[in-house]
């Protein structure tokens, strides 16, 4: 159960975001890891003002480069591109690494150790077969669900299933979240899948893991993004983190009190909105981490947009499609922009920082408070970002 008696040790975050840069998302063979890194350095510095002895410190969130790419030490390469010798800190929670990196960055920050600080999540995944890949994604699973022969797929099936039981929600309502990704994708140039897929064609994708089919899942992607982040600056037109947030949980689902919420969201996010001193109703827009459409239903009910139970029904009625009250995922989402494992939280800081400072293109009415939602695994880490202008 979530322990919550020590709200009154919450202390306010007050960071300002720099720059933000994004690769291309997507199949990317002409591109090594080391590509991606260069390419993200080059971009965020490009972005700013600043040049690469300015930076103090770098977080880098990766998870896959010692089996996809055969590399570990990759703080030597930042290094070696970065031409300095700064720290560099790899950072690994699975799926969430971006998130923690972001919220490790701010955490050096606000001790007043560093005043400027670097943070990059990069990925390599699509030079191996996807059979090799998905048994590496597993080592961020248990030893007994592996044993067992599941897969992410098959463990969010499992959450799925119990959700649609518990609720009364149906087949349709799981494909959702698919189809509202998608055509938000539509207005992103760096997403893998810029284009709408229907409910219908959605539902009639091949079952990978009853009742996950295909169309449910976020695919197998090569990117990366980076964001600088620094303390004490004073610019009333910058970007501000003003909560970070992280939370933990059990690695088996076996060791859950439940399969129908992730604890860890919802206690990373009631710390993130006393930080911010604001509600669920005050975000304005939120990247969520969609891994698998059961994901983001879990979410949005997780983070408070709306009562347990009742996600679903939200989505039935356009609440978090652009022109709702709390439109989500505008970049695509994982399932639509792609999921780089390493680079998706901080991919997520980096749109949030884009929808702030430049809403027209994708019509947001007031996008005055944005919030980012990591997830490592089915829900073992959470990460929760809310950002302001």
């Amino acid at each position: 159960m979530s322990n919550m008696s020590n709200m009154s040790n919450i202390t306010p975050v007050d960071i300002t975001v720099t720059s933000a840069y994004q690769t291309k998302f997507g199949e990317l063979w002409d591109k090594s890891l080391y590509d991606l890194i260069a390419e993200t350095i080059h971009g965020v510095l490009k972005n700013s003002s600043l040049e690469k002895k300015d930076i103090e410190i770098v977080y880098f969130a990766n998870k896959m480069a010692s089996q996809a790419c055969d590399q570990n030490h990759i703080s030597a390469i930042i290094n070696q591109i970065l031409g300095t010798q700064v720290p560099v800190i790899r950072i690994e929670a699975a799926c969430a690494s971006g998130g923690v990196a972001v919220s490790q960055a701010c955490l050096a920050l606000e001790s007043g150790k560093y005043k400027r600080a670097l943070i990059i999540g990069a990925e390599k995944m699509t030079d191996l077969p996807v059979d090799q890949i998905s048994y590496d994604l597993m080592h961020a699973a248990s030893q007994q669900e592996r044993d067992a022969g599941l897969t992410f797929v098959g463990l969010y099936a499992l959450l799925a299933k119990k959700y649609l039981i518990t609720f009364d929600a149906t087949e349709k309502d799981l494909a959702l979240p698919s189809a509202k990704n998608h055509k938000h994708a539509q207005s992103n140039p760096k997403a893998q899948f810029p284009f709408e897929i229907s409910v219908e064609k959605i539902m009639a994708s091949p079952l990978v893991a009853d009742p996950i089919r295909l169309l449910h899942c976020s695919p197998i992607t090569d990117g990366a993004a980076a964001v600088i982040i620094e303390k004490n600056k004073n610019n009333k037109n910058k970007i501000k983190i003003v909560a970070s947030a992280q939370a933990g949980d059990t690695l088996a689902l076996s060791q859950r009190e439940t399969l129908t919420t992730l604890p860890a969201t919802t206690h990373s996010a009631q710390i993130a909105y006393t930080q911010a001193g604001i509600s669920p109703q005050d975000i304005s827009f939120a990247e969520i981490h969609d891994c698998f459409s059961i994901a983001e239903i879990l979410a949005v009910e997780d983070l408070g947009f709306c009562k347990k139970g009742t996600g679903f029904r939200a989505m039935r009625n356009g609440d978090f499609s652009m022109g709702g009250a709390c439109p989500v995922n505008i970049s695509g989402g994982l399932k639509a922009c792609g999921h780089p494992v390493g680079a998706t939280g901080v991919k997520q800081i980096v749109e949030i920082v884009t929808q702030l400072q430049n809403p027209t293109h994708t019509k947001l009415k007031k996008p005055l408070v944005g919030l980012a939602h990591n997830i490592g695994g089915t829900g073992g880490t959470a990460v929760i970002h809310i950002l302001t202008k």
